[in-house]
Formats: structure tokens, C-alpha cells, sequence
């Protein structure tokens, strides 16, 4: 069968507009975790009100400084691409600004995650080989699970993985903040985005 350069479609991954609007604040920084963590569960929280996408937002902050580097957001639906969690979005937004797959590159600041809700298999995998230095996580996978999505098989000692790669972890930040959005967006009706669904999964 004789193929064509574009036989296959080209994946282009574009954040919503309000986004960017949303992190414009010039030189502001984020000097604390809380900070971190409550600019990206209010990513969270606008992606469910604007109807761009599911309830999760995350972002990559240099992490001495509280500079943010790339911001992210759950963009399943929309894309029609399982790929696109908010976790996945902001790696691949900070590697594109920095124009580098390792973000733990020699020259570089430190740099760390801060993800609205515990990350999950897909998403954990991708930490350590993203380059961050640091991951920060509000809502539990267990928040997650309970509005009903299915976040993987982890093992219990996953933030302990991180650790033993030299990644430090902190989980529960503004936990219930962040834990709000997951139950806002399954109360409005938001689609629960798993694959297979109606499969009896183990």
C-alpha cells in the first residue's frame, strides 16, 4: 500500500486560552508551596468551570525561586487523547520552553511539579523520567478514586520510589481544597473519563 507523508494526523497539544490569561502576572512569584498548590488547584477548578477538561491542574516551578516554568491542565476529552493529564501537559510545556527533554539537566535550577492530585500510574512513571526534582500533590489517590476515576496500579511505597530516585515528595497540600474540585466536577455531572469502561477490570 503506497503512503503519503500525512496518512497519519499530526498530535498538536494547545492549552486553552483562558490559561494563559490566568498566569500572566508578569514576574510573580510563588514562594510557597501553598502558593504552588493553590495555582494549580484553581487550574483545576477553572478547567472544570470552562468546560475545557477534568478536574486536575498542575504546573512546574523552579523551586528555589517560585519562578512557574509551565503551567498544565487535564485535557482528555477535548484532545481525545488519554495522554493529556495535567501532569503529562506541564512536563511537556516545560521541556518545550526550555527546549530539553531533562528538566535535572546540569545547568539548570531545580525544578519541581505541583500537581492538584496525587499522580497517577501513567503520570508517576513520567515523573522521574520528566528530570523534576521535586513533586508536590494535594488531593489523595484515594479522592480521586472515590468520584470514580481509576488511577492505576501503584504500589503503596510509590512516593518512596520517587525518594530513592531523588525526587523529594509532599503529599496532602490543601488537600481538601484541592479534593473539592474532584467532587465539584463529579456532582455537576462531569464525564468520568476511564478506559474501557463498563469492563470488570482487576
Amino acid at each position: 500500500m503506497e503512503t503519503t507523508d500525512d496518512v497519519f494526523p499530526e498530535v498538536t497539544l494547545r492549552l486553552p486560552a483562558w490559561v494563559e490569561e490566568f498566569s500572566s502576572g508578569g514576574d510573580r512569584l510563588y514562594r510557597t508551596v501553598e502558593d504552588r498548590m493553590r495555582f494549580a488547584v484553581e487550574l483545576s477548578r477553572l478547567n472544570v468551570r470552562n468546560g475545557t477538561g477534568g478536574p486536575f491542574g498542575a504546573a512546574v516551578f523552579e523551586r528555589d525561586s517560585g519562578r512557574l516554568l509551565a503551567p498544565g491542565v487535564n485535557l482528555v476529552v477535548g484532545s481525545g487523547c488519554s495522554v493529556f493529564h495535567a501532569e503529562m501537559v506541564a512536563i511537556m510545556i516545560a521541556q518545550r520552553v526550555l527546549g530539553t527533554f531533562d528538566l535535572g539537566g546540569d545547568s539548570l535550577p531545580a525544578y519541581e511539579l505541583v500537581a492538584s492530585t496525587e499522580p497517577c500510574a501513567m503520570c508517576l512513571g513520567a515523573t522521574p523520567w520528566s528530570g523534576v526534582r521535586h513533586l508536590v500533590c494535594g488531593a489523595c489517590d484515594e479522592d480521586a478514586r472515590a468520584v470514580g476515576f481509576d488511577e492505576g496500579a501503584k504500589t503503596a511505597e510509590w512516593a518512596g520510589s520517587l525518594r530513592d530516585r531523588g525526587i523529594s515528595v509532599e503529599l496532602s497540600v490543601l488537600r481538601e481544597e484541592a479534593a473539592g474540585v474532584l467532587r465539584e466536577y463529579a456532582e455537576g455531572g462531569g464525564e468520568i473519563y476511564n478506559s474501557r469502561q463498563g469492563e470488570d477490570l482487576p
